[in-house]
């Protein structure tokens, strides 16, 4: 008889409590990841938007409150400078001259771009060149542009007033009246953005499903009834970008008036296409007095809300 020794009890597997707090550590790093990471990738452009848009904007309504010529000290004068604004009749003129400009230029532009994007859009040779050369003013230089312009609109030896020599127009003083002055820097804004704003269109329209298109040629509307039906209430989101956009630049003209001026920022001898933007630089950065320029920015901010509001309503009701 054989005696064997009795087994041995079986031994308590201690758990691997790194590997267990390792897991865990990872997957808080996920869920903080999933959770926060977002904000992070976001944060750069609204901490850029905050130091060089929304900082600059509350600042000058601070300035706009002072007598401040930047250097010395600075007087606290309330709404001041906003009650001398409303009686300035140079900035009644600026105003005039601006929407002026903004209504010759902007309407043409658009009307212009929506029929540029239509063609475009069409099976038609070549069309890639065209698309291609449609964006070229856009790339020049604004600079060279308004040189180009200046010298092609100047009352003497200019190409505009010889081409209108022929249809016995008497040679035009571009930079002595104003209409003339503000369809001459109109002209340079259409050549600059009409591209620009066709390009926009032209992405929306190719955005269109053909089945809506096709739908319709069953049903017998031709190509007039489709672009009214179709193609209009379907751009109307890029409609209103564009206009707000044309807006905002319109109300914001600056190089093209003072380059066709020679660089004066009066804007002609009887500021005859002085804008907004040159006159608040005149007295901010010329005289200044940066308070009163402040005043004269945030009115031009407080127009561009508004007009901006105003062609928004009336794109979101006539095109439905």
């Amino acid at each position: 008889m054989s005696l064997s020794a009795p087994p041995a009890p079986p031994q308590l597997v201690k758990p691997d409590t790194h590997r267990a707090s390792s897991s865990s550590r990872r997957f808080k790093l996920s869920r903080w990841d999933i959770k926060y990471s977002p904000y992070i990738y976001v944060a750069p452009f609204f901490l850029l938007f905050a130091v060089f848009g929304i900082y600059p904007v509350l600042q000058t309504a601070r300035m706009a409150l002072y007598d401040w010529n930047l250097i010395g000290d600075h007087t606290f004068t309330g709404f001041d400078n906003f009650t001398a604004l409303m009686g300035d009749e140079y900035f009644w003129n600026a105003v005039k001259n601006t929407f002026g400009i903004f209504l010759l230029a902007t309407i043409p532009q658009l009307f212009g771009a929506l029929f540029l994007a239509n063609l475009l859009n069409q099976n038609m040779r070549g069309r890639m060149f065209f698309r291609l050369m449609i964006v070229a003013p856009n790339v020049t230089s604004v600079a060279a542009v308004a040189i180009v312009f200046a010298v092609l609109f100047r009352r003497d030896f200019g190409l505009v007033n010889w081409v209108l020599g022929f249809f016995g127009v008497d040679a035009i003083d571009w930079k002595g009246e104003t209409w003339s002055s503000w369809s001459a820097i109109a002209t340079m804004v259409d050549w600059r953005w009409t591209g620009y704003n066709t390009l926009i269109l032209l992405a929306a329209m190719q955005a269109i499903p053909k089945d809506i298109y096709e739908s319709a040629s069953l049903d017998g509307a031709g190509k007039w009834r489709q672009f009214w039906s179709i193609t209009l209430p379907q751009l109307r989101p890029t409609l209103i970008f564009v206009v707000t956009v044309s807006t905002i630049g319109g109300l914001q003209l600056f190089t093209e008036p003072v380059i066709f001026g020679d660089g004066r920022i009066l804007g002609g001898a009887q500021r005859e296409f002085q804008t907004i933007a040159m006159y608040m630089y005149e007295k901010g950065f010329n005289d200044l007095q940066f308070g009163y320029g402040s005043a004269i920015a945030w009115a031009l901010f407080i127009m561009i809300i508004l007009v901006s509001g105003v062609n928004y309503l009336l794109i979101r009701r006539s095109v439905k």
